[in-house]
This record gives structure tokens, C-alpha cells and sequence, in this order.
């Protein structure tokens, strides 16, 4: 029986890793795709963009969640259960797309695919890591060596992630040019483990002949894929916190992304994604940011049903100031 191919997307906070799985759905032509996506916080984002996305081919059966945690740390309570889910279908896909939280290490999950459960019907295809470019330029992993990884446990998530990949994607080159590309490139590739190869993509666009049918079999050669927490036999997410901050009708989404930006650099934000409800407006706001950058735009109208809230995920460094945080938010959105 032939085993069903998994391919593996995993990356930093806000490398692009969704809008990469939005536009792979978008042109899957007849390929049937089943995506487990993984939120490291309580409210889950990812998932509704892709249902948001409006293509027939993703439906809502067809994208399982697993929230409130990191893929890595859960891989026998909530992702083999969820994986056996899908091959168990009478319908089985053709192939199934794991989008990791952006704090998850990927060789743990790889590792779960040798597990007699699964080892007989299902394969990793491949492991795609997906970089911010600009980020990278930015220094927002501080070493470029592996000698300094422990230093910074932003890094060492990057580390582990480069060094478990198939595939590297860099990712939005329209932020960067061609000097800091060439430098950030050679920078990621000195990282990559033998036989990994590097590509460049802007809004995550790569075509799914390039992601899907990499056939590496990752979990037949683990130790190729070093990982930093290889000795330590465990992970966990200490260095890093979510919460949800729950605001009413944004009459001006615009004053709320400037306020965005200087909340995030003064208080060290990593990552913050949601929605708002914005009065008048029969769609969905989407606000997505990652450093100094800011996206802001409507994906799809509110459900009948639907109750309408504005509601963003705040990710950082252990020790946000919750409060001092959501108080800013909640002013920059006051009449």
C-alpha cells in the first residue's frame, strides 16, 4: 500500500509560513490536501485564514487545528491522533501538509512518523523551512554561527529548524535587496545540513511541484538532522509566552497599526496576529505583525452566525506586560 506523503512547514514567527500554504492550496490543482496547523497561542489564527481563503478544495474538514501549544511538545496526545484521523478517512488525501507554531522544533515530529501507528501509511515528503529574509538581515537571530546558538533562544529554535530542513525557502525577497539577500543566503546555506537546498519566494509563492514530492523519507535518516535538543532528550517553551488581548469595534484599523508598531518595539513583541471587527464593514480585518511590519486587510465577509470581535494573539519573550500591552491597544482603539 502506498504510503501517503506529509510535508513538514515549519519557520519562525512571521517567516510566512501561512501565506506559503494559502497560495499552495490556491493551485493544488487535483491534488485532494489535508493541513494540520499548529498555534502556539489559545486563539487560533492560521486556521481561519485558510478557510478564509475561498477556494472549494480547502474545506473545513479538510484543516485540523491544534492549538495552545507547540506540535513538538504534544506530538502522542494531540498530533498522532489527529494524523490517524485523516489516513483513517474513507477518503484519505492525497497528501497532507503539517504547518507548525513558529516555536516548534520539527525533528520531535519527525520522529513521531516512526511510530507503529503510522510508520506503514504515512511518510515525511520532506521538511520546508520557511525565513524572513529581512529579519535574518536584521539580526533577529543574533548568531550566524553554530557556536553561539545557546546564547539566544530565538536562535536555537532557528537552528533547529534550518538544520532539520529539506528545503529552505527564503522568504519575502520584495523586503530585501539584492545585496542583503546574497549575504543572508550564504549566511542560511553555511547552516543547512548536506544535500539541503535553498530557494527565494516573495508572499510565500512557490509552486507545489517545487514543496510537494521532495520524497526525502525524513524519518528514515534522523541522524542527519541534528538538533539541539538531541542531549537534553526534551523540549519546552520557558522563553516565550502568548495571550489574547480582546478589543471592542476598530472604528480605524489604520490608527491601530501605527499604535502596533511602537507597542511592539517598546515592549519586545515577536509576533501579533487577529482579526477586528470594524464597523460598517460587512468583511473580516486581518492584522498581521512580525518587528516593524505591519499588514492589514480584509480576507472575507462575517458569517451569518458569526459573533464579530476583535481579538489579536500577542506573542514575546517570557515576561510581556500584559497589562501595560492591552492597555495600549485598548487606547489606540478609544474614540
Amino acid at each position: 500500500m502506498r504510503k501517503i506523503p506529509a510535508t513538514i512547514v515549519t519557520g519562525f514567527l512571521g517567516a510566512g509560513k501561512t501565506s506559503l500554504l494559502r497560495h499552495l492550496v490556491a493551485h493544488a490543482g487535483a491534488r485532494r490536501l489535508a493541513l494540520i496547523i499548529n498555534e502556539f497561542g489559545e486563539l487560533g489564527i492560521d486556521r481561519e485564514l485558510l478557510l478564509g481563503c475561498g477556494d472549494q478544495s480547502c474545506g473545513a474538514s479538510d484543516v485540523v487545528e491544534l492549538a495552545n501549544g507547540c506540535i513538538c511538545c504534544t506530538v502522542a496526545e494531540d498530533f498522532l491522533p489527529a494524523l490517524e484521523r485523516l489516513i483513517d478517512r474513507a477518503d484519505p488525501p492525497d497528501h497532507i501538509v503539517i504547518e507548525t507554531s513558529g516555536l516548534a522544533l520539527p525533528k520531535p515530529l519527525v520522529q513521531a512518523f516512526n511510530w507503529p501507528e503510522i510508520k506503514a501509511r504515512v511518510t515525511v515528503d520532506g521538511v520546508v523551512a520557511v525565513i524572513d529574509a529581512p529579519a535574518v538581515a536584521a539580526g533577529r537571530f543574533a548568531s550566524t554561527t553554530p557556536e553561539l546558538l545557546h546564547d539566544n533562544p530565538l536562535d536555537e529554535v532557528f537552528g533547529d529548524q534550518l538544520a532539520c530542513a529539506d528545503l529552505v525557502v527564503l522568504n519575502k525577497t520584495d523586503l530585501a535587496d539584492a545585496a542583503t539577500l546574497d549575504r543572508v543566503g550564504g549566511a542560511v546555506r553555511a547552516r543547512l545540513r548536506a544535500g539541503a537546498k535553498s530557494i527565494t519566494a516573495a508572499f510565500g509563492r512557490i509552486a507545489p511541484a517545487v514543496l510537494l514530492g521532495l520524497s526525502a523519507a525524513a524519518e528514515e535518516d534522523l541522524d542527519t538532522r541534528p538538533s539541539q535538543h538531541d542531549l537534553a532528550g526534551a523540549h519546552d517553551h520557558d522563553d516565550f509566552e502568548s495571550f489574547v488581548v480582546s478589543l471592542g469595534p476598530v472604528g480605524d484599523p489604520a490608527q491601530l497599526g501605527l499604535a502596533l508598531s511602537r507597542v511592539m518595539q517598546s515592549h519586545d513583541i515577536l509576533r501579533l496576529k487577529g482579526f477586528l471587527d470594524v464597523p460598517n464593514k460587512a468583511f473580516r480585518h486581518v492584522i498581521q505583525a512580525v518587528g516593524p511590519r505591519i499588514e492589514q486587510y480584509f480576507d472575507r465577509p462575517w458569517g451569518a452566525e458569526e459573533q464579530r470581535l476583535s481579538r489579536l494573539v500577542v506573542i514575546g519573550r517570557k515576561g510581556l506586560e500584559r497589562a501595560p500591552i492591552a492597555a495600549a491597544l485598548a487606547a489606540a482603539v478609544s474614540p
